[in-house]
């Protein structure tokens, strides 16, 4: 079958990889109907989210149909529409029986301190291979796959399988109130789904930061205020919009791809030679820096912008190396943070249901599809975050990129 492969930092490829095959009972074969690319699978190429092992089948969004079940799966049947969340869990563990699915301790093979398992990722998330592929292996099939009612289609499913749950996590851990003013920091497709979240939980007022006009535009017609860090500072604008008391709640949906730093340029390419954006030969995508003790400028404008007792909430990834965190300023200021990878299991089956009910529709942030056979070029078009490259969704079948 076809995969869109990692081999290195900044080599992907598009080849032929064994068919994958029930390896457990509780396992599943989907046939994967569409597949997505995210800012993750970003981070991994460019190296910010280092130990992704060559070889591994890339990506960890999809909806599929069910091929084949092992003789644990009770609650599946062959043909089956489903939809699958990005982390893996198993569903027994007091962790999954809480509902904090990411933190399983039985899915990741590395033991119960290894933290979250999810597919396409790095050796210390299993690792297992990724769903940008015409077939996939789901471990624990029962608790993995979800399925999906006639009135959801495949482009609004893919959606729920990681950015719309992560957006709705960081909501909910900003913990929101009716009225409370947040701000949303990277108008990503999380970002925009932190803004939909926010809506859904009666925020007053959204603030919107980032620097692509198109993602800008998005958060506009979405009813956020929105500031763009390349023309303006968005510490004392949002400070000045407030009345100098800044916003009860942050949502950092950036991550390690975030400016590194004030004094670098505010592009989120700090430590990339501009050779290294621009010129992306044959299949190879150009590598960012080296991720460490730099400070993080999302990190940084969090903690400015909240306003005093104010809390944080941090959904974006960042690699386990990076040990910088300007607690002092946090502290002094009388911050909650509170951060951690999504549970997606927990959130996906109330998704599911605004969206079939008509609460909400998750396709606009989808602006892109291309066949899977076009990953690599899909690739390069998001990695240069070109102009209306808001989510890309990938399709077993031919059909032109646009």
């Amino acid at each position: 079958m076809k995969a869109v492969v990692f081999h290195g930092v900044g080599d992907i490829r598009l080849e032929d990889v064994p068919d994958p095959r029930i390896q457990a009972p509780t396992d599943a074969i989907i046939k994967v109907t569409a597949s997505a690319i995210c800012g993750t699978d970003l981070h991994m190429i460019r190296g910010t989210l280092p130990g992704l092992q060559a070889g591994t089948v890339l990506g960890h969004e999809a909806v599929g149909v069910v091929e084949e079940i092992g003789p644990d799966v009770r609650n599946l049947s062959v043909g089956d529409r489903v939809v699958v969340p990005s982390t893996i869990a198993c569903g027994v563990c007091a962790y999954c029986r809480d509902g904090c699915f990411s933190q399983c301790d039985t899915a990741n093979p590395n033991g119960k301190l290894a933290g979250t398992a999810f597919f396409g990722g790095p050796s210390e998330s299993g690792p297992f291979h990724g769903l940008q592929a015409e077939r996939a292996r789901i471990p624990y099939a029962n608790v993995g796959l979800v399925k999906l009612p006639d009135e959801v289609s495949d482009e609004q499913a893919v959606l729920l399988s990681d950015v719309f749950p992560t957006g709705w996590y960081g909501a909910e851990l900003a913990h929101l109130h009716p009225g409370a003013t947040v701000t949303v920091l990277g108008c990503g497709p999380v970002g925009q789904f932190a803004i939909a979240s926010a809506k859904l939980m009666g925020a007053g007022r959204i603030f919107a930061v980032d620097c692509v006009e198109s993602r800008l535009d998005m958060a506009r017609r979405q009813g956020a205020e929105v500031v763009n860090f390349e023309k303006e500072d968005p510490v004392e604008t949002i400070r000045r919009l407030t009345d100098g008391i800044g916003t009860d709640r942050v949502i950092d949906a950036v991550g390690v791809d975030a400016c590194r730093s004030h004094n670098a340029p505010p592009n989120g390419r700090a430590a990339r030679d501009k050779s290294e954006l621009d010129e992306i030969s044959n299949n190879n995508l150009a590598p960012n820096w080296n991720a460490g003790d730099a400070p993080t400028q999302a990190l940084d404008w969090a903690i400015d912008i909240s306003a005093k007792a104010g809390g944080i909430a941090i959904v974006g990834v960042y690699p386990s190396n990076d040990r910088f965190f300007p607690i002092g300023r946090a502290m002094n200021r009388n911050l909650s943070v509170r951060m951690g990878n999504t549970p997606h299991r927990r959130f996906i089956p109330m998704l599911v249901d605004l969206v079939r009910s008509g609460v909400i529709d998750p396709r606009d942030v989808l602006t892109q599809q291309a066949p899977l056979t076009s990953a690599i070029e899909a690739y390069r078009h998001f990695d240069r975050r070109e102009a209306g490259w808001m989510k890309v969704e990938l399709l077993p079948m031919a059909a032109p990129v646009h």
